[in-house]
């Protein structure tokens, strides 16, 4: 019956145009923020960076003591010294990386919006879809190579990982789902900013979340009413499946609930940026 109807109307060849071309269309985009990191990789560097410095702090400078100190706190086998912190903390570090990264999709895109870029994308005959995907599926490039060097450098400094392959795999799913959440969630907060110095500031909170959570103390450890928001903020869940896939910690019903935690944000992120990006541009 199909096969008879959708000729007549071209409802599936159109469609398969659409499709075709939006595909097209993301891949370009895809092209030119690659092409833009190349010119620009003081950003991909600043984002590296950090996670570094807050590696080399936190295991050179605060390991020993908060290794061997937060010994009854800590989980099974973790216990004392700095290369057992190096183990605790390189999760959270592998975390803030991607959180990084989140922060300079935010201003990327706030750069397109008030440089007028995508006031011209509007314009072209350009599938809408496909400026913002190539923003993410681009920041996911980006993301993962600072996760690997973050990774690298964290084994240079003591981490050592005893995960197996497919443990490795899931590790890389749950990172790359807690990318694909912040990221859609950055691209939102780009589009709605009125600046790219408002954009560069308001997703400041996902590099902060580590440290509110059980990226760097365990929460037993914390005051009641911060262990309270510890345990129940969404990057201690994600935090506690990466720590358990590569160190063999407990992971419980954590990685459940990460993945309902990124599954969430990232669709409602998605609606939220469509929407900022259909709608009609203020009056200058």
């Amino acid at each position: 019956m199909s096969a008879m109807t959708l000729p007549d109307t071209g409802l599936d060849a159109a469609a398969g145009k659409t499709r075709s071309h939006a595909f097209v269309h993301t891949r370009v985009m895809l092209r030119r923020n690659l092409r833009h990191m190349q010119r620009y990789p003081s950003l991909t560097l600043m984002i590296t960076l950090m996670p570094l410095v807050f590696l080399l702090l936190f295991v050179y400078v605060f390991g020993g003591t908060l290794g061997s100190g937060l010994g009854p706190g800590m989980p099974a086998g973790l216990h004392g010294g700095r290369s057992a912190y190096a183990d605790y903390v390189s999760p959270a570090i592998i975390l803030m990386a991607v959180a990084a990264a989140a922060q300079g999709t935010a201003i990327a895109v706030a750069q397109d919006m008030t440089e007028g870029v995508i006031a011209r994308f509007r314009t072209m005959a350009v599938a809408r879809s496909s400026v913002l995907t190539g923003h993410v599926v681009g920041a996911t490039i980006q993301t993962m190579i600072g996760v690997v060097v973050v990774t690298a450098a964290a084994i240079g400094v003591g981490f050592r990982p005893h995960a197996h392959v497919a443990e490795w795999f899931a590790a890389f799913g749950v990172v790359l789902l807690l990318t694909f959440a912040v990221t859609w969630l950055c691209v939102g907060l780009g589009l709605s900013a009125k600046s790219v110095e408002t954009a560069s500031n308001s997703p400041m909170f996902l590099i902060l979340l580590p440290f509110l959570g059980s990226g760097f103390v365990p929460t037993a450890s914390l005051p009641t009413g911060m262990r309270w928001f510890a345990e129940y903020e969404p990057f201690t869940p994600v935090n506690e499946t990466l720590r358990g896939l590569l160190t063999g910690t407990r992971i419980g019903d954590n990685l459940s609930i990460t993945i309902a935690w990124c599954a969430g944000t990232a669709v409602l992120s998605y609606v939220w940026s469509r929407r900022l990006y259909e709608r009609e541009p203020r009056p200058s």
